[in-house]
């Protein structure tokens, strides 16, 4: 812990860090986790903060933690959510707090409620499906006057503060309701003492997929058309790249910081805008090595727009569907289930994707998780659910970042899956420890 004085001039000086005991967690609540370092090796410093699943139960282990790299727990959230109901995910901010995004059930956002809590877990705002629904029928945001399901999967808030959400949305197509998804811009939803101090959305930019992507492409689980599970923001360009899981896409969509409208800038997978080739310069023709039903994908590089690297946590659900109608991995005659994590190297006015690397991950995950480059150049990936071990787990591996990694430190949790595990410096922004 440590203080913060705070000046009537807007300038803070932050004390010294003191460490402190808490009382002993309930056993029954503290997820069961085992962490592995390799010998030799020292795994990028930090703590690990946690977005584990308690999927059919509205109780069980703490959902919301950060841990140490030895696997104790040090933080912990437990917000009363109803059965089903999950976070998804959770992303500590600059200023210290916590935003996350809480869902569960069909269709994506039902049920659906984004918090602001700080480090004690005292709530700074909510906002659920019905306000958000509200809030979008009071906009003149063009595009704005929908109804929407509620936010899933993933946002992202912008150096501005603004805060961009993936909602759900649906519409009647010969007589299927079809379910896609729009981006919205929400204003400045964090700057307390800024133009929004009460934190109520006000939707000021929209982009709808129905608009600008085809009906008739269904590669996956079609009439749950696009199922959109992560936004980032582009820096360098003002534009945001949204993963499409049911398309087996990465799209950059034209936010240009809130100007932007139209179609696709472009589309990165399989029958999208890029060529792909391998690290040694050849292009790689096999369909098989794209990503498919994707998760997680993060920048490599500082820049983020022309030429830069990305990664992605590539799950691999329908590696086949695309190619093979009807096919999905397992199935016989199609690849078998893996899943891989693969950087690739972006050339936007080339549009060529070359891998750095492509390694398999530890083991098939058939959902969620995440893919970052660490500060230490290592690349750790969470395996939502591990297919090597019984029952409801999840794995993360921080894994050198090699055709053939080797790997450095693990984590397992039983008894939960883990939608996404990141490590953080520390639970205080600007602090390493």
């Amino acid at each position: 812990m440590r203080g913060v004085l705070q000046f009537a001039d807007g300038t803070s000086f932050n004390d010294s860090d003191f460490t402190f005991t808490t009382g002993a967690l309930p056993a029954t609540l503290v997820p069961r986790i085992t962490t592995t370092t390799t010998a030799g090796m020292t795994p990028q410093p930090g703590v690990e903060l946690l977005d584990l699943i308690n999927f059919g139960t509205a109780t069980g282990q703490y959902p919301l933690v950060a841990t140490d790299l030895a696997g104790n727990v040090i933080w912990t959230y437990n917000p009363v959510l109803a059965t089903g109901v999950f976070a998804d995910p959770i992303k500590l901010q600059q200023n210290g707090h916590f935003v996350i995004n809480f869902n569960g059930g069909t269709p994506d956002g039902v049920n659906s409620m984004m918090q602001e809590v700080d480090l004690a877990g005292n709530l700074i705002w909510q906002m659920t499906a019905a306000q958000l629904n509200t809030a979008l029928a009071a906009s003149t945001c063009a595009g704005c006057n929908i109804t929407v399901t509620g936010t899933h999967h993933d946002f992202a808030v912008l150096p501005n503060g603004h805060l961009i959400v993936i909602a759900g949305t649906q519409q009647l197509i010969s007589g299927t309701t079809v379910t896609g998804d729009v981006i919205i811009d929400l204003g400045d939803m964090e700057n307390a003492g800024g133009n929004n101090p009460n934190h109520i959305p006000q939707p000021v930019w929209l982009w709808n997929e129905f608009d600008h992507l085809d009906i008739n492409r269904q590669p996956y689980q079609y009439p749950d058309w696009t199922h959109t599970n992560a936004v980032l923001y582009s820096a360098t360009d003002g534009n945001l790249i949204i993963s499409i899981r049911h398309q087996n896409w990465l799209v950059k969509i034209p936010y240009q910081n809130g100007a932007g409208s139209g179609a696709p800038v472009w589309k990165l997978g399989y029958q999208g805008d890029f060529a792909l080739f391998n690290s040694d310069g050849s292009t790689d023709t096999n369909p098989f090595d794209w990503f498919y039903a994707q998760h997680g994908p993060s920048f490599v590089t500082t820049n983020t727009s022309g030429q830069f690297s990305l990664t992605v946590f590539d799950n691999g659900d329908d590696r086949g569907v695309s190619v093979v109608a009807g096919g999905t991995c397992g199935v016989a005659g199609q690849p078998a289930c893996f899943s891989t994590v693969p950087i690739f190297n972006i050339d936007e006015t080339a549009k060529t994707a070359t891998f750095v690397v492509h390694p398999n991950t530890e083991d098939y995950s058939f959902f969620g998780g995440n893919a970052e480059v660490l500060a230490n150049d290592n690349l750790e990936y969470a395996e939502s659910s591990n297919g090597s071990l019984a029952g409801t787990n999840g794995t993360i591996l921080e894994v050198t970042q090699s055709s053939s990694p080797q790997t450095i430190w693990k984590m397992v949790i039983a008894g939960q899956f883990a939608y996404r595990g990141m490590r953080i410096p520390s639970l205080y922004p600007g602090v390493q420890w």
